[in-house]
């Protein structure tokens, strides 16, 4: 499956850090932690996006070096793409999305305050 990032329009969702960043794990049997081509450490962070109609996603995004946000701050997710993933597992086909973004920043370092449009 070739993987293609998929631009996602965060002007429309309201997104709060639900769970402070942390490095992601290459390998959980031995704890080696995930970096990026350049050696950065790749964090995870997991954020509530709500849309217009208060419908609630969590979704995890990943993100190399670690944000500057902390658990409850509103924030807006810079350069957010998705990519659509598959695996064999057990005889069983799974998919999903897997989220990457640019930088993760306060709301209020936003010109407008991060509002939906």
């Amino acid at each position: 499956m070739r993987t293609i990032p998929i631009p996602v329009d965060v002007h429309r969702l309201r997104f709060t850090c639900a769970k402070a960043p942390r490095p992601r794990l290459a390998n959980q049997d031995t704890g080696e932690i995930k970096t990026d081509k350049n050696g950065q450490t790749i964090y995870e962070v997991i954020l509530m996006a709500e849309d217009e109609f208060g419908r609630i996603e969590l979704v995890r995004v990943n993100i190399a070096g670690e944000p500057a946000i902390a658990q409850g701050q509103n924030v807006v997710p810079k350069g957010m793409v998705g990519y659509v993933w598959e695996i064999s597992q057990g005889g069983q086909q799974r998919w999903g999305i897997s989220y990457k973004a640019t930088d993760i920043v306060d709301v209020s370092a936003v010109p407008g305050g991060g509002e939906r449009v």
